[in-house]
């Protein structure tokens, strides 16, 4: 089987890497991770990559040819897998299913229509065939074709947190922006808990002529490319906003959100779409049952001081008890259940 695929982020080209685990004479082709062997990509991620609206108006007009490039591809294509990057999969659905209405389109790892603009669910029933979700509570804003399958970091995730440890883990994000601004912040707090040990967690694909570029003197570090073990061994982590708030979150390792964004994108995000909490933990539990896991300290309170009580402050075993019934919630991992759906060859 060929699948057109169009996974854009580092995130889902793990998950689509769990997914090839359950999947046999699967040929891909489109947009995703250079390093996947099944199949030879159209444009690597690498070359996707933007940060904030600005970053993303930059590059409007490629991003246009990109999308009508993927419909021409798609002509040998059996069935299509979209996965997150709503602001490109969309359109590129609405492309695809206009080009080719018989094709299977499949959209998994669904647009945040519940953070802002729910209209959009009624565009992704129009354009695609599968809506697939990985939080319990999205596919009730779709009046159908949605379902929940799991969530495909209860697949990858193999370890559970060690409260016997005096490591802290430090987490400034992988984009250049998000190091820029949290790492010298970051820096400043490990100064301050200078009897821990200290371990800069960093994307396992960066060379090291990148972390040197991006990073500049992390010498009072040690360096770990092992997100999941690294956060299970430490005792507290401080990380920027993204996918590992909730990997800490499954693997029980209690951790404070830190996040300073362009002040155009964050009054966008706050005032415009009106968004509220930019933790996924929390999002999950306050729709859940309305209680939040974790602090968010955001733009200009993100300080060494109040980092600092945040890492004195947060009770243990309220974040411990919180982490079980947010994995409890989410039940089970998501890749088998979708390397079925895609290889179902009677649709």
């Amino acid at each position: 089987m060929k699948l057109l695929v169009s996974a854009l982020e580092p995130s889902s080209n793990l998950h689509l890497k769990e997914i090839l685990k359950h999947s046999q004479d699967l040929e891909l082709i489109g947009i995703f991770d250079k390093t996947i062997e099944e199949g030879t990509p159209l444009y690597d991620i690498s070359e996707m990559a933007i940060m904030g609206v600005v970053d993303a108006l930059k590059k409007l007009r490629w991003f246009f040819q990109v999308a009508d490039e993927m419909v021409v591809l798609a002509k040998d294509a059996d069935k299509i897998l979209l996965m997150d990057s709503s602001g490109f999969n969309l359109p590129l659905a609405k492309k695809l299913k206009t080009a080719y209405p018989d094709k299977e389109i499949i959209y998994y790892i669904l647009p945040q229509i519940w953070a802002s603009r729910p209209k959009r669910a009624k565009k992704l029933e129009q354009y695609c065939d599968k809506l697939l979700g990985i939080l319990p509570f999205e596919v009730d804003f779709y009046q159908s074709k949605a379902q929940y399958i799991g969530h495909p970091l209860l697949d990858e995730i193999k370890v559970s947190h060690s409260s016997e440890t005096d490591t802290i883990a430090f987490m400034p994000g992988s984009r250049k922006s998000e190091i820029n601004r949290l790492l010298p912040i970051f820096k400043e707090v490990r100064k301050k808990l200078s009897d821990k040990k200290a371990i800069l967690i960093i994307p396992s694909s960066f060379s090291e002529e990148k972390i040197t570029n991006l990073y500049g003197d992390i010498s009072m570090f040690e360096i770990s490319k092992d997100t999941h073990t690294t956060l299970a061994q430490s005792e507290f982590a401080f990380i920027c906003s993204g996918t590992a708030t909730l990997e800490a979150a499954l693997i029980g390792t209690p951790f404070t959100l830190s996040y300073i964004a362009k002040k155009v994108d964050f009054f966008i995000g706050t005032k415009l779409l009106g968004i509220k909490q930019v933790g996924l933990a929390n999002i999950i539990l306050t729709n859940y049952n309305n209680t939040t896991l974790h602090n968010e300290i955001l733009q200009e309170d993100v300080t060494v001081d109040n980092l600092l009580k945040e890492y004195y402050n947060t009770d243990r075993k309220i974040f411990a008890d919180k982490a079980k019934e947010l994995r409890e919630y989410l039940g089970h991992g998501s890749s088998e259940n979708i390397a079925k759906i895609i290889m179902d060859t009677s649709c």
